[in-house]
């Protein structure tokens, strides 16, 4: 059969008409695609209609048969009942020997075009339930219907009450309606016979499309036993019709593969079903009217009349619709008399509505479909219910009742045999627009409300699967790992809006212009209907119940405000389905019975018998293996599910999800600083992980990165928990904290596996190497696992993440034992040698920074890698301070061992300089590392000099390498750039210009011999101190170094004095010095200063120990050097006074010498009378020293 299309208002030419006909297409490809459907405008434009034939399972249309003048319909033909070729598989079906409309034909439909339902499509339901709904006002029998809201869509289907209270009779499934009916409707309920002219219409109706297929078209007598046959066999369609209401509770278990909705009379046994959209209105409808062609006529629809009984309004109508539901466009009418056919006549479809007798407006139809529909829109508005549209029997009135609100007031809500076939199309839906999810997410509401609403309708005990599958469902619409972004709602959550509209909504009916469906006025009216039609005529006038209902909005999801809100109800969700899986499993009385409500003891080893990290190895070494296993596929469940079952399958995804759960919950409360919760959290998302693990038979790739995921949070967190042991006692009271409901779901898990598979990374210690050491497996157990598969090249960004990690906490852990090393060297006498424990510790540090070197290294992390070198220099600069303190202090020489040390320190800091290349890539790291390395120089020079290894070495070589040493020290100590630590850096370099200019003035007063030698002392000297005098003067903090440096040039000027013979020279050496006395004056001003603050602090704060004041003055260290500098003053002037006079006497006045001879004398008597006195203050002496370098300034000329 050829996917060919529904001929139509614009059908093919006749010779295209044999090659076309009706056909079955695929369930698989896109209807839309392959069958459009032609618009009819019919009625001049009034009403516009289009047919589209979503399947057809009607074999390509023949032509009929045109019967004999004279031909007795009353004699079967030959092919009568009997299967054909031409039939095709529908058989008799497509002859209008159709069966009643089953009472749920518009489930069956539904779900074949689970697409449709819930979107785009606002009425699904038989052709025979649509036309009688739209012929009401013109028709006084009655109307019964089941009416059922799914999204936007309502399914209607036929409620044949008297074929239900026959069953109740029998079953007493609907006794509670029936006595309602009874109460309310019809106290004198019969069960009313069909007439014998009944049956033999249908008869002769059924003969009739039987000839019009027969080829010859003769009337063929058949033996009498046919005739006998004819009226049982109309009795055994009634039966079968009987049997077609499925009993409520046969819905097999495995929905989610086949729901085997034959056996519950869910089938869709229409010949075609069409999407129809009449006007405005989208409806899903199936059809079984036989439809012929071939030949002038394409497709014709063929109907039997009794010529003495004219055609009226409602038969006109039936055709009129019936031939625009299937896009027909003409209508052959054979008459009879009696059984006799008598002529033929062909109408075109938009003829119908004129045809004499059977006048009616195409428009008022219309408005009659939008009035009925926007009546039902209104009103059957919650999900999940049936709703009951009722009128009886030449009444006027319609109502509407809401069934499943009159059976909630019995005793079992189950009574209701719509309540499965609904809750199932309700799963369904959901589960369609699930598949799509990641298309428009502006669905989860809409998905959410009908998941809700199926939980409600089905019995936990009886439906566990499309519990647990709607539950898990309900948890993967919240989007755990991105936040939300807050859509749809203002409201905060939304918690009980399961129903689709608000209760606002629900209420507008009341409103006059609504329609007025207010229910007191007529004394026929009950308070049980949720609303009223008073008359039928009012469904004739243009937009009476205009609904303001016509999309349901979007349901609004819930917007958690908060991951933790969000996840709290993904774990709730989740719960309930793990109950239902669990109640599904036999094999319970096997299972030691465990009260949710009581925490599981967990077996907790005490850290002792651990070990520490010793006893982590063993357990990682388990866990690896295990990890290995896995690959493998080790399947192990304590419960006895059978792996494939859908338990297994469900458990699976139900455990995954929490655990992902969890994790994001670990991971908010990371960021909140909650560790204890965090490492909570963690604990369970890996006890979730551990169980997955147990039941898993093929670990996919993806969960094997959630848990190295999982396992670098562990990491963190354990690494936070050791960094903030001040607060413990906080986080491990937050740790045992445990919510009912984690409990339920920890239950669950323990039905499986014992959980214990991560015990080591989750235990709280109390011990700061273990926290650290379990951190660092942690991260090592994630990065292992990114080994497996080839989850390293897949996830980039997490393996580097994992490495970064992994390098950090090596450095944390190598700085701990570096700094339980330097403790331990601090405790130690100064005399004793290096313990054990210490060489051990470096050991132990050593070797972390080595690791974390080589992470960093391998993921380029060039910054890092040159901090932890710098960190590794540091513990070189321990292992050589703890060398220094061997052999008695005043025989102290500067070891070789610490020399080693040293120079190694020199080396690692040297590499992380070139780790880093240039000081662009990160200029604080860079400068930190610079000023590491010169203060190790400067450290190992100051050493050699103060403590010089003179048994080893000579005097010269020890000085030259002092020399180099702090000129090394000198070119990384950058004293130019302004940051915070400029000050120090020139406070370094003026101490080392300082200290070289003392050892070259040293070796010129020990050096004999060698003049060249000891110029080149002499230029050096005075070269370091002039710059150690600049650097210091820059300095506002040390004016007692810039003293002593000025007294050491005074003595060196002394010093070269000793040696000059000539007076002339000397004089010149001695105004040089005094003239360096004098500009000793900015450090006596900075030393007032300082004085002047100390003195006024006590004062300002009233009396308050100025401990927290500045580092004060070392008053000794200020006294001895004032002490220095008048002697040194002192002994100068003298000298000068000496000198001045004697050539004086010799040479012939030169007014300038008498001018300073004469300062000089001033300042030498003022300086006597002021140090002979005892009992001036600090401050005074300072004041009076700097009134005569004052003095002695202005007389040099200065």
């Amino acid at each position: 059969m050829g996917d060919s299309k529904e001929a139509g208002a614009e059908s093919p030419p006749a010779g295209a008409a044999a090659r076309g006909g009706l056909s079955l297409l695929s369930q698989g490809e896109s209807e839309e695609s392959s069958a459009q459907g032609s618009a009819l405008f019919l009625g001049g434009n009034e009403v516009k209609s289009r047919a589209v034939v979503k399947y057809s399972s009607a074999p390509p249309r023949t032509a009929f048969a045109r019967l004999e003048e004279k031909t007795d319909l009353k004699l079967p033909p030959a092919n009568w009942l009997r299967e054909s070729a031409k039939l095709g598989p529908a058989g008799t079906t497509i002859l209008g020997n159709s069966k009643k409309s089953k009472p749920f034909s518009s489930f069956g439909m539904a779900y074949d075009f689970i697409d449709s339902v819930g979107n785009d499509v606002d009425v699904v339901s038989d052709s025979e339930n649509i036309k009688k709904l739209l012929k009401i006002p013109y028709s006084k029998s009655h109307v019964s219907m089941a009416v059922h809201r799914i999204g936007r869509t309502l399914l209607l289907d036929e409620l044949d009450i008297q074929e239900l209270f026959m069953r109740s009779s029998q079953t007493g499934d609907w006794t509670w309606l029936k006595e309602f009916y009874q109460r309310l409707i019809d106290q004198k309920w019969q069960r009313k016979k069909k007439s014998k002219e009944h049956w033999y219409q249908k008869a002769i109706l059924s003969k009739f499309l039987y000839y019009s297929i027969n080829g010859d078209g003769a009337a063929q007598p058949v033996p009498a036993a046919a005739e006998q046959q004819e009226p049982s066999s109309a009795d055994q369609t009634t039966d079968s019709d009987g049997a077609s209401w499925p009993a409520p509770f046969e819905m097999p278990s495995s929905v989610s593969e086949d729901p085997s909705a034959s056996s519950q009379g869910l089938k869709n046994d229409f010949v075609r079903n069409i999407l129809w959209t009449f006007e405005d209105i989208h409806m899903l409808v199936g059809s079984n009217m036989p439809i012929f062609g071939g030949g002038r006529y394409p497709a014709v629809s063929l109907r039997l009349r009794d010529n003495n009984k004219p055609i009226n309004v409602l038969t006109g109508i039936d055709y009129w619709l019936d031939n625009l539901i299937c896009n027909v466009p003409e209508l052959v009418m054979c008459f009879h008399v009696n059984g006799i056919v008598q002529k033929y006549e062909m109408i075109k479809t938009e003829e119908i509505p004129n045809l004499e007798n059977s006048n009616f407006s195409t428009k008022v139809i219309k408005d009659i479909a939008q009035n009925i529909l926007s009546f039902l829109k209104s009103n059957c508005t919650k999900e999940g219910h049936t709703y009951w549209l009722f009128k009886a029997s030449g009444s006027d009135i319609v109502k509407l009742y809401d069934l499943t609100t009159l059976c909630e007031e019995t005793e079992d809500k189950y009574q209701n045999p719509f309540t499965m076939p609904v809750a199932i199309l309700l799963y369904k839906v959901a589960c369609n627009m699930m598949m799509k999810k990641n298309q428009n997410k502006k669905h989860y509401g809409t998905i959410r409300t009908l998941l809700l609403n199926c939980v409600k309708l089905l019995d936990k005990s009886r439906h566990p699967q499309i519990i647990a599958s709607a539950n898990y469902m309900l948890s993967e619409l919240f989007q755990l790992d991105e936040p939300k972004k807050e859509e749809s709602s203002e409201s905060p959550l939304n918690e009980n809006s399961d129903e689709s509209y608000s209760e606002e909504e629900e209420e507008m009916p009341d409103s006059d212009e609504n329609g007025s469906y207010s229910t007191g006025s007529d004394p026929s009216d009950d308070n049980k209907a949720v609303a009223i039609i008073k008359s039928v005529g009012e469904l004739s006038v243009p937009e009476k119940y205009k609904s303001i209902h016509q999309i349901r909005p979007s349901c609004t999801f819930p917007v958690c405000h908060d991951t933790e809100e969000r996840c709290r109800l993904v774990l709730s969700y989740v719960l309930e389905g793990l109950k239902s899986v669990d109640s599904s499993i036999k094999k319970e009385s096997d299972l030691p019975a465990a009260d949710p409500n009581t925490p599981i003891p967990l077996k907790y080893e005490d850290e002792s018998t651990r070990g520490g990290p010793e006893g982590l190895e063993k357990q990682m070494a388990l866990f690896l293996d295990k990890m290995g296993s896995l690959q493998k596929g080790n399947y192990s469940s304590q419960s006895g599910m059978i792996p494939g079952s859908w338990q297994h399958k469900m458990k699976l995804q139900l455990i995954l999800k929490s655990s992902k759960a969890y994790y994001v919950l670990s991971d908010a409360a990371m960021s909140l600083q909650k560790y204890g919760r965090a490492l909570r959290y963690i604990k369970l998302a890996l006890q979730s992980h551990d169980t997955y693990c147990c039941l898993c038979t093929n670990m996919l790739s993806e969960v094997l990165l959630f848990l190295s995921q999982y396992l670098t949070l562990c990491g963190d967190i354990q690494l936070m928990l050791a960094q903030n042991a001040n607060n413990r006692a906080a986080h491990l009271e937050e740790f045992n904290y445990q919510t009912k409901e984690d409990q339920e779901i920890l239950h669950s898990l323990h039905r499986e596996s014992p959980c214990q598979g991560f015990a080591w990374a989750t235990d709280l210690s109390t011990d700061l190497e273990s926290q650290l050491s379990v951190s660092c497996k942690c991260y090592e157990a994630a990065n292992e696992i990114l080994q497996f598969s080839d989850l390293k090249s897949q996830n980039p960004e997490h393996y580097v993440q994992v490495l970064k990690r992994m390098g950090n906490i090596r450095n944390e852990i190598g700085v701990f034992y570096m700094n339980q090393a330097a403790a331990l060297q601090s405790e130690r006498a100064v005399s004793k040698s290096v313990s054990t424990a210490e060489q051990q510790l470096w050991k132990k540090s050593f070797s972390c920074f080595e690791k974390g070197i080589h992470n960093f290294e391998s993921i380029d992390d060039a910054t890092n890698a040159a901090l932890l070198l710098c960190n590794t220099g540091r513990l070189m600069r321990i292992c050589a301070q703890a060398h220094c303190g061997a052999g008695d202090e005043f025989k102290r020489e500067f070891s070789p061992e610490e020399g080693l040390y040293y120079n190694k320190a020199v080396d690692y800091y040297l590499k992380a300089l070139r780790s880093l290349g240039t000081r662009d890539i990160h200029p604080a790291v860079w400068d930190s590392v610079n000023w590491e390395l010169s203060t190790t120089y400067f450290t190992m020079a100051t050493l050699q000099q103060d403590y010089a290894p003179l048994s080893r070495k000579a005097q010269e070589q020890i000085e030259k390498e002092v020399s180099e040493a702090m000129m090394k020290s000198l070119k990384h100590c950058d004293v130019d750039s302004v940051s915070a630590r400029q000050p120090l850096c020139q406070y370094r370099a003026a101490t080392i210009h300082h200290r070289l200019a003392s050892m070259y003035h040293s070796c010129l007063r020990n050096q004999v011999g060698d003049e060249h030698l000891r110029k080149q002392h002499r230029v050096l000297a005075d070269l370091h101190y002039s710059k150690a005098v600049k650097l210091f003067q820059l300095l506002k903090d040390a004016p007692c170094e810039l003293l002593r440096v000025q007294l050491e040039r005074v003595a060196f000027a002394e010093f070269q004095m000793t040696s000059q013979n000539s007076n002339v020279g000397k004089l010149k050496t001695l105004s040089g010095a005094l003239d360096i006395m004098v500009r000793t004056k900015h450090a006596f001003q900075l030393l007032r200063k300082e004085l002047v603050e100390e003195f006024d602090q006590p004062k300002r704060e009233e009396g308050a120990p100025a401990a927290d004041s500045s580092p004060s003055l070392s008053r000794e260290e200020v006294i001895k050097l004032l002490g220095i500098f008048e002697s040194r003053l002192s002994f100068l002037l003298l000298q000068s006074i000496k000198l001045l006079s004697s050539t004086k006497k010799k040479t012939s006045s030169n007014t300038e010498e008498d001018a300073v001879l004469k300062t000089n004398k001033q300042t030498y008597s003022q300086l006597l009378r002021a140090t002979a006195n005892r009992n001036t203050t600090l401050l005074e002496r300072i004041d009076v020293l700097l009134h005569l370098l004052d003095q002695l300034a202005r007389g040099s000329g200065q």
